[in-house]
């Protein structure tokens, strides 16, 4: 009877310890590798086999959203609202419509993806969350990511509605502890230590501005391009004058809240990384005035609030630039893909 009564406890004991197990299994959370797969598996199931396979993918910026009309438009097309794909984030910021586009691009109709729109750090999202697109991009075999956002100009010779090819970067939010790698390797994608100093191509670069060559000779324009480093912040606030003046010390010619992060996940997988900022904005690195100033002895209160908001940052501004240079970023990009 005691043997009996032995064996009886010890089976229910390894029964509650299975039930135990699976619980805690089932609340892990998923590795990115694992999401993405799933991901991958949805969409591999929906799309035609021309498109299940893109070379390229194409994030679109703030109010750059146009970029997917370079798509074709009237061939093989599939697109899904970030809701519908399962384990998308979503982004909640205006001028980022929050869609997968899988189309053709190009006369020789080279297969791509467009992420309109990002999810970004500073919605409260996680950087592997933030991230989760450009992993997906890598299951998917894209070989190359071209990335485009909009950007504060930090660089006194940039002017609002320029074009900026980003040829290195400063990741201030990766420095201080929210790097998108940070945590165990996913050594699926990639190494525990990714080299980033040769992040930025250099044969995408001068095939980038080759491409704007040909596309100011067939339509000249008053918009240039640069190349620069950009400042990655993890926002959402716009930055102080203080801390433009800082960036610029420190080497940056434009300063943003996006793009970076994709970029270390992207050469963590192995990709080619082309980027673009449009400068949508011109930072104010002029000291702000000092209240005790001569000059300002005597002037309204709406005087003084004019003289203080003089260049301030606006979201609508950022999207009313990204629509005027909708036509030419299409353009480049068209030409870039082309000879890809």
């Amino acid at each position: 009877m005691d043997l009996l009564q032995t064996a009886t406890t010890l089976y229910n004991s390894l029964t509650h310890l299975h039930h135990t197990l699976r619980e805690a299994h089932a609340t892990m959370p998923s590795s990115p590798f694992h999401l993405a797969t799933e991901t991958l598996d949805f969409l591999r199931l929906r799309l035609p086999p021309p498109l299940a396979h893109p070379r390229v993918a194409i994030v679109c910026g703030s109010g750059l959203g146009g970029l997917a009309d370079a798509a074709d438009q009237r061939g093989l097309r599939e697109e899904w609202a970030y809701g519908d794909v399962p384990n998308f984030p979503l982004s909640t910021v205006p001028g980022h419509e929050g869609k997968l586009v899988f189309s053709t691009m190009g006369p020789r109709q080279v297969p791509v993806v467009l992420l309109v729109g990002r999810a970004h750090f500073y919605e409260g999202h996680s950087m592997e969350t933030v991230t989760f697109a450009t992993r997906l991009c890598r299951l998917l075999g894209v070989e190359t990511m071209l990335m485009t956002n909009a950007a504060g100009g930090l660089n006194p010779a940039y002017r609002v509605g320029d074009i900026v090819c980003l040829n290195d970067h400063l990741n201030l939010a990766g420095l201080v502890g929210f790097h998108p790698l940070r945590g165990a390797n996913d050594d699926e994608f990639g190494v525990r230590f990714p080299p980033l100093s040769d992040a930025y191509d250099l044969p995408l670069r001068q095939l980038a501005h080759r491409a704007w060559h040909d596309l100011r000779r067939q339509t000249p324009g008053g918009r240039a391009m640069h190349e620069g480093v950009y400042a990655f912040v993890a926002g959402p606030s716009y930055e102080t004058r203080a801390e433009c003046r800082m960036l610029r010390l420190l080497g940056a010619d434009v300063v943003g809240m996006s793009t970076v992060p994709e970029i270390v996940v992207a050469r963590h997988c192995g990709m080619r990384v082309l980027a673009f900022s449009l400068v949508t904005n011109q930072a104010v690195l002029a000291p702000t005035l000092r209240a005790d100033g001569a000059e300002l002895q005597g002037l309204s209160r709406e005087e003084l609030e004019a003289l203080q908001s003089r260049g301030r940052a606006d979201h609508q501004e950022v999207l009313e630039a990204g629509r005027l240079a909708a036509v030419d970023m299409q353009g480049l990009v068209l030409r870039i893909v082309s000879e890809l």
